[in-house]
């Protein structure tokens, strides 16, 4: 386990997706149930409160502190499939994206169905009692919950699954033992207490603890782990849960019913459900005006006048198309009846559905974007009985009015009777404090009036818990008091969530945001975008890069120039020399920021007017600058690595390690020289990578350049290599390191070239690595912001041409029996993962991308500069590729390719398996018998 109380950790970890903010005294990260036993020990003897936090995506405070923070993400995350995946196990720190990726395989997934599925944590699943969409409460994870290994304040460790799990809690905590079943008994014994749990438990319910369990249940264990569930890390500390899975449907078929009124739409709710429809999203007037702006719109949402509309978003769900459309044909009688404002068009086109998707879930981007500087989005949710769904929908849209909330937005999922609703307030004002409490009050009666509960899925936490006395009455705030003495009579585990006798504590340690810049001002610190980040498990995440930010500018207004210079000092490699710029949290962020845009930023504040004038002076003489680069690393493969090494190693020493690459002996020779290739006909030009110039091809291959000419040879398809192409680059290498200078300088020399070669955009412009397809393009695109006229050059793939345009003209003649394939980041930005997986299906008869695959981090010379990020980003899947890989002599595994020769590099690095471009295999797959390897050799 380690403890760290370094300011940059500390501030980084202080911030989740709630608008609450406390900065821990400590961060530690347990890497096993007996160390959080350890920490929750030593915690009680120092008087520490101690909060867990995994995903760090809830809502309403439930994973702030500002005692110790037990960072449960980074150690726990195993997972194992039981019974054909009519089970799993699994342990806190994996998604449930992750978990459900191994399940697919099986034709199951988890109950639960949070939105927030991408980033969101079983420890959180479990914490909050999550629910989601379509599974309800009939598959959320109170009724799919097996079994868990929790850790309780004393130090315990039970395993609720063990057939004598009673009596070893009996033994181990008799106090809590009999306090649970003294709890169980006065609850069943009093009929109003039995009357309020069964109607509140009958609707989507995370208000205060899971008293249920006292009527589910009879044995202490049984009720304890039921307990657990929904009790926010104030009980308990679950290590390993076991989930009762459900049959995945993975085809659906989606429309959106528009209505002239919301009480039309809701009187209709009731025959739609009546339907079997999996998912139905309510979205109010407010809404559809804000999603009716978005670029994807239907036509006819946008032509549409909208004045007091409502719509559902329905889906029907199948385990495949065919099932799907018979659901919704069973409906159409009923939905064809239904008095719509628009056609009601279902929809299984992959684009098409997620365009309607991006109507429901691009609200909360919409409102977040739009919300003024220095404010806070605040998401919230309540459920009432869906009878009064109407009222309560009306009711919120007069609050919103009376309180001065405008554009503040009203969906959810309305066969649950469960609303969410949007607001944007100003938390760090007085005044605003007082209106969002002022609008709190006046919500909390409407929704009570009306029988509902003031947390259906978020959580109590911080925001809701001064209200669960008056939702639930003295004599269950009572049981739950109790409950919570019982479990942690110290008060140990996460103090002021869920229950709080203190009218005013929602009201504290709120969340402020001020200006700091266009990246960090527009971030609504979700974390969505930190499962994909390849430095997540070794310094910062996207979300925490841009809070510390926030924690900067904050010391400097408050005049903490100490805490302000430390954490200036830790951010330099923490937050900007091992991010990766990939751009994969752009992917996965809801408002659509790309953290490497601030990095490079960042970068290029910090550049040297030396470092500037050298790199400016390489792009001018780029094609002398790569060849010798390859040169040096023939030469370098010549010598003993040992004694390269070292000779890198004093360079670090002496000029720093974000500025000298490290060698090391897996690195290849240098690649050979890029040549001009005029042809008469050409159907495209080729850019050939100079990454392929400065790193040869694995194992005396061809490499993917002349793999690609090969191949187009082969079909029959003219391409043209540009004059001047040895002296181009995609201008990436600049890019990321903030030399806006040599990026113009080299956007000047190609964009001219590539469009006089394509005709004035006529052809399409392909190049062999990824990355640098990715690079043209925000070459082209910075040009045409400045004003340039290339927007018709159009670039493309080597991987994507090759499918559309080569794989039909070639004859695969010896295929492979088997490939393990990685994705890079390029190609997942590029959108071109599908054709990517189509050549590969094409020359191997069995294809495998592991589950975690993921950003290898070589980002060009970051793997050289900083091996350890390389080697953090790529020790999950890399772990996975051993076991494919174990079976190798067997013929498990005969293969491993990338579509990107740096991605290769570190793939080759983090495996010890010979990863090679695609096209390389799909050159020998299709190469007739007869001939010789096509080509010339990389230059040795």
């Amino acid at each position: 386990m380690t403890v760290s109380t370094k300011a940059i950790d500390r501030h980084a970890s202080a911030h989740d997706a709630s608008h609450y903010l406390l900065v821990p005294a400590e961060v530690a990260r347990p890497g096993s149930a007996r160390e959080v036993a350890d920490l929750l020990v030593s915690a009680r003897e120092r008087g520490l409160p101690v909060t867990f936090r995994s995903g760090g995506t809830s809502l309403s405070g439930q994973g702030v502190t500002a005692g110790v923070l037990a960072d449960t993400r980074h150690s726990f995350r195993a997972a194992e499939v039981l019974d054909g995946g009519r089970r799993v196990r699994v342990q806190p720190g994996m998604t449930v994206r992750q978990v459900n990726a191994r399940l697919a395989r099986h034709g199951r997934k988890l109950g639960p169905d949070p939105a927030s599925e991408i980033a969101c944590t079983i420890g959180g699943v479990v914490a909050n009692n999550s629910s989601g969409m379509a599974c309800g409460i009939e598959q959320n994870t109170y009724r799919t919950l097996e079994s868990l290994v929790v850790v309780l304040p004393s130090g315990t460790i039970l395993d609720t699954a063990a057939p004598e799990a009673d009596d070893l809690l009996r033994a181990a905590e008799p106090a809590l033992h009999a306090g649970l079943l003294a709890l169980r008994d006065r609850v069943r014994s009093d009929p109003a207490s039995v009357a309020s749990i069964e109607r509140f438990f009958a609707m989507k319910n995370t208000m205060g603890y899971g008293i249920n369990a006292f009527l589910d249940f009879d044995t202490a264990a049984d009720i304890l782990t039921h307990l657990i569930v929904g009790s926010e890390g104030t009980l308990g500390f679950v290590a390993e849960a076991v989930f009762r899975t459900v049959v995945a449907h993975p085809a659906a078929t989606t429309a959106l019913a528009v209505f002239e009124t919301l009480e039309q739409a809701t009187a209709a709710l009731p025959a739609i459900v009546a339907t079997g429809a999996a998912t139905v999203e309510l979205m109010d007037s407010t809404s559809l005006r804000l999603a009716a702006r978005a670029h994807d719109a239907p036509a006819e949402l946008r032509d549409l006048t909208i004045d007091d509309h409502a719509a559902f978003l329905v889906e029907f769900h199948g385990p495949d198309a065919a099932e799907a459309e018979a659901a919704r044909a069973e409906a159409a009688s009923v939905l064809d009846a239904l008095p719509l404002s628009l056609p009601m068009r279902f929809t299984t086109d992959p684009a098409e559905r997620a365009a309607l998707w991006h109507i429901r879930k691009g609200l909360y981007t919409t409102v977040a974007e739009a919300r003024a500087p220095g404010t806070t989005a605040l998401l919230e949710d309540v459920v009432v009985p869906v009878p009064t769904l109407l009222a309560a929908c009306a009711g919120l849209r007069e609050l919103f009015a009376a309180h001065g909330y405008e554009d503040s937005v009203i969906f959810g999922h309305a066969k649950d009777g469960n609303i969410h609703f949007m607001l944007s307030e100003r938390l760090g004002d007085q005044a605003g404090v007082d209106r969002y409490r002022a609008f709190t009050d006046d919500m909390v009666e409407l929704i009570l009036g009306l029988g509902g509960s003031l947390k259906a899925e978020h959580g109590t936490g911080r925001i809701m818990a001064p209200f669960v006395r008056r939702q639930y009455g003295d004599e269950l705030y009572a049981v739950m008091q109790e409950v919570k003495r019982l479990f942690d009579p110290h008060g140990v585990l996460n103090p002021g969530v869920l229950l709080s006798d203190d009218p005013d504590s929602y009201l504290r340690d709120l969340k402020t945001a001020p200006p700091v810049e266009e990246e960090v001002d527009r971030c609504v610190e979700c974390g969505y975008c930190e499962p994909a980040c390849p430095s997540r498990d070794i310094t910062l995440t996207p979300r925490q890069r841009i809070v510390l930010r926030r924690e900067l500018r904050a010391a400097e207004l408050a005049g903490d120039d100490a805490l302000a210079a430390e954490l200036r000092d830790d951010y330099e490699y923490a937050g900007v020399q091992t991010c990766a710029v990939d751009g994969m949290c752009q992917a996965a962020c809801p408002v659509n920021i790309n953290t490497g845009d601030l990095v490079r930023r960042l970068r290029g504040e910090s550049n040297s007017r030396v470092a500037a004038g050298a790199w400016d002076a390489a792009a001018a003489a780029w094609g002398p600058v790569s060849r010798v680069g390859g040169v040096a690393l023939t030469v370098a493969d010549a010598l003993p690595a040992p004694l390269v090494r070292a000779a890198t190693d004093v360079g670090r020493a002496l000029l720093g390690a974000d500025t000298v690459p490290r060698y090391d002996a897996g690195l290849p020779r240098g690649g050979r020289k890029r040549v001009p290739r005029p042809v008469a006909e050409p159907q495209a030009v080729f850019f050939a990578a100079c990454i392929g110039t400065m790193f040869g091809a694995e194992g005396g291959g061809m490499g993917s350049t002349a793999a690609f000419l090969a191949l187009c040879d082969r079909a029959g398809v003219e391409v043209v290599v540009p004059d001047g192409i040895s002296s181009m680059c995609c201008g990436t290498p600049w890019k990321s390191k903030g030399f806006h200078g040599g990026h113009e300088r080299m956007s000047e020399r190609v964009l001219p070239a590539l469009l006089a070669a394509s005709r004035d955009g006529e052809l399409p412009v392909v190049c062999d690595a990824a990355s640098c397809t990715e690079g043209l393009e925000a070459l082209r695109d910075a040009a045409v912001t400045a004003g340039g006229d290339y927007a018709r050059l159009r670039f493309v793939d080597s991987v994507d041409f090759a499918a559309n345009a080569l794989l039909p003209a070639l004859e695969v003649v010896d295929a492979l029996p088997s490939l393990v394939l990685h994705p890079t980041c390029s190609t997942g930005r590029l959108g071109v993962d599908g054709s990517l997986r189509r050549v590969a299906e094409a020359v191997a008869i069995d294809v495998t991308v592991p589950i975690d695959a993921g950003c290898c981090a070589f980002a060009g010379d970051r793997g050289l500069l900083h091996p350890e990020l390389t080697a953090s980003a790529t020790a999950r899947e890399a772990a996975e590729v051993e076991v494919l890989a174990s079976g190798a002599a067997a013929g498990t595994v005969t293969a491993y390719a990338s579509a990107n020769r740096t991605c290769e590099l570190g793939m080759s690095r983090a495996t010890g398996q010979p990863y090679r471009h695609i096209l390389e295999l799909v050159e020998e797959a299709t190469r007739p018998t007869s001939e010789a390897p096509a080509g010339p050799q990389p230059t040795r």
